[in-house]
Order: structure tokens, then sequence, then C-alpha cells
């Protein structure tokens, strides 16, 4: 198994082409991973709270349109 440190030396010798798609596929691991990690904090309730709180928020008037949402 390499360390960071070995993986970093090596990302630093890629050719761009290369460092390119290793970057495309991080930041598409990045995100299925946190897409997973949201689902997991939603089915076991940690989200609760900041969902009830943006809830009663929003009714009692304290949100606003986004600026492209007003027209």
């Amino acid at each position: 198994m390499s360390t960071v440190v070995e993986i970093e030396k090596a990302i630093e010798k890629l050719p761009t082409d290369e460092l390119f798609e290793l970057t495309h596929w991080i930041s598409n691991r990045f995100s299925d991973a946190w897409d997973r990690q949201i689902e997991e904090d939603i089915r076991t309730g940690l989200l609760d709270n900041l969902a009830a709180e943006a809830l009663q928020e929003h009714r009692a008037g304290g949100c606003q349109d986004f600026p492209m949402d007003e027209k």
C-alpha cells in the first residue's frame, strides 16, 4: 500500500493529460462519496434539526429569492 506522500510524488511525475484524467476521476469519486455521506446523514436523522430549523425560518418569512429567480 502506498502512502499519501508516495502517491503525491507519483502524481507530480504525471504528464499533463494523465493529471487531468486523474483530477476528473478524483472529482467524480469525491462527488460520489459526498452524495453517499449526505444520504447516510439523512437516513440516520443527523440533518433533522437543520431541516426543521430551515423550515421554521422559511415559514416565518426569513427566506429570500435567489437573485436569478427575481425577474
